[in-house]
């Protein structure tokens, strides 16, 4: 029997080194990661949002949206995924909804913000905060529906009171100790600014803590965050970020030199590990597939002097 991803998760980070979780927006970057030997992946709001809706992180992706690329990317991979359930998409009644869906979905792992609704990126300005009661309220109902549907799966509460206006890392340590009484398993203290404040939290918040290496928050090394006990660190928007770059370059060059531009590419990514797309997406496996089950005569039919790529 297929081990759950959840299960998984937790057996990764009883290992007691720190997990690199890079962000995926879709199965593609998904894989790519996979393949690049990451033990987990991320479903990043912020790329979900700008790839799918070509909108910013402001609280515009639904439920629905974020659970559906959810799942095709954990059916795309055999890595644990942890999902981004922004504020869990209204009140704690909500979020029991959200956290059924997330693990009908199969993700291993939910992080769940205390930002008023809309909320935004967690490195940008602007940002809110619920009250500590509210908050306390959808992390214990998270956790009910977890313990009844797959008390494997991880919940992880992240805490954003320290960007907010007026926020402090010492609000931030007494919301993130509460959250973790009220269930969750692991928290998230965003928009650090500093490798002290990180420090700080490691030795006063009273569980594992998840790291975002990005916009605000110090680029630690990653011994550097072993030596701290940090459980993950994302790279949320590495495959967003590294993937608009490449495209903005392809087609810069391709509207100004035409086909050149593409027998160029062509002869750059001859030996690339994706530069054959049809074997990197999987076709050979297809055919495997279909020698395997289909009737032989139907498979030579298709195969047998077709043009094209033969897998």
């Amino acid at each position: 029997m297929r081990e759950r991803s959840s299960t998984k998760l937790r057996r990764l980070l009883k290992q007691g080194r720190t997990l690199v979780k890079p962000g995926a927006f879709n199965a593609l970057s998904a894989i790519v990661i996979e393949k690049a030997g990451f033990p987990c992946c991320g479903v990043t709001g912020y790329g979900v949002s700008a790839s799918l809706l070509g909108k910013p992180d402001v609280g515009l992706i639904t439920l629905n949206e974020i659970v559906m690329i959810t799942r095709y990317i954990a059916t795309a991979v055999s890595i644990p995924v942890i999902a981004d359930a922004d504020t869990g998409f209204g009140n704690a009644i909500n979020v029991m909804r959200a956290m059924e869906d997330f693990i009908g979905a199969g993700a291993a792992a939910i992080h769940i913000e205390d930002q008023v609704a809309p909320k935004r990126c967690g490195h940008v300005a602007g940002k809110q905060v619920v009250p500590l009661e509210e908050m306390v309220g959808k992390i214990r109902a998270a956790d009910r529906v977890r313990r009844e549907l797959d008390p494997d799966f991880v919940l992880i509460a992240r805490c954003d009171a320290r960007g907010v206006a007026g926020g402090s890392v010492e609000e931030l340590i007494r919301r993130a100790n509460a959250y973790l009484d009220a269930g969750a398993d692991m928290i998230f203290p965003e928009a650090l600014t500093s490798e002290a404040e990180l420090e700080r939290c490691a030795k006063e918040i009273k569980g594992a803590l998840h790291f975002n290496r990005t916009g605000v928050s110090p680029r630690l090394a990653l011994p550097r965050l072993n030596e701290l006990g940090i459980a993950i660190v994302s790279n949320a928007t590495g495959s967003l970020r590294s993937s608009t770059v490449a495209l903005w370059d392809y087609f810069q060059e391709f509207a100004r030199d035409d086909v050149e531009a593409v027998k160029r590419f062509e002869a750059r990514v001859k030996d690339h590990p994706a530069g054959n797309m049809h074997g990197f997406i999987g076709f050979p496996e297809i055919r495997r597939l279909e020698e395997e089950f289909l009737p032989a005569a139907e498979v030579l039919a298709k195969y047998e002097g077709s043009v094209g790529f033969q897998p």
